[in-house]
């Protein structure tokens, strides 16, 4: 696998393959960015496991913490690493101790570590290195480009405006989208008279 390039066909089956995901380094500060991609997978449907020793005890959104992988008590499918590239080896040596095993090992931005992606990959898992879910999700799923950030995909034809309940690229309902005066003038303008 080159994980220097990713092909969206690769990102795109894990996002839609995924329900539940352990983010070990959650955080409920709601400024650190690991609180942002939490709320935001959660309201995109996917079952979020908060995991921090740190936090135990305390809620992410109505989620428990809890202190290690071994302490979900259920099947996860990916394990989102929220953590420095010297704390990945051992993150993926715990989840390589679960039954079953998780389908994917994910870490975020700046995050990389070639030895634990090769244990994992041998292991069976998909894996994916410096990159963050919430923004390949809204990359993929033409929420970014609604939402004024420039996703460095050029393309003649517009992408949908989300509308609440619509379908996107990514086979999820969107959330977002469709409420502002902004958003509602553009659909108006669209619709055929």
């Amino acid at each position: 696998m080159n994980h220097d390039a990713y092909d969206d066909d690769y990102i795109r089956g894990i996002l839609n393959g995924v329900k539940s995901i352990a983010m070990v380094g959650a955080s409920p500060v709601n400024v650190r960015p690991s609180y942002f991609a939490f709320k935001y997978l959660a309201q995109r449907g996917y079952d979020m496991i908060p995991v921090n020793p740190g936090h135990v005890g305390k809620l992410l959104l109505g989620k428990p913490f809890v202190a290690a992988l071994s302490d979900i008590g259920g099947p996860v499918d990916m394990i989102d690493i929220f953590r420095n590239s010297s704390h990945i080896i051992p993150v993926v040596e715990e989840a390589l101790k679960l039954t079953p095993l998780p389908k994917v090992i994910w870490m975020q931005l700046g995050a990389r570590d070639d030895a634990a992606a090769g244990k994992a990959e041998a292991a069976g898992l998909k894996v994916v290195m410096n990159r963050c879910p919430k923004i390949e999700y809204g990359r993929l799923s033409s929420e970014i480009s609604w939402m004024g950030v420039n996703s460095r995909t050029l393309s003649s034809k517009r992408a949908p405006i989300p509308t609440q309940g619509m379908r996107l690229s990514l086979n999820r309902s969107s959330l977002g989208g469709g409420e502002t005066a902004a958003s509602n003038r553009a659909a108006k303008k669209s619709e055929p008279t």
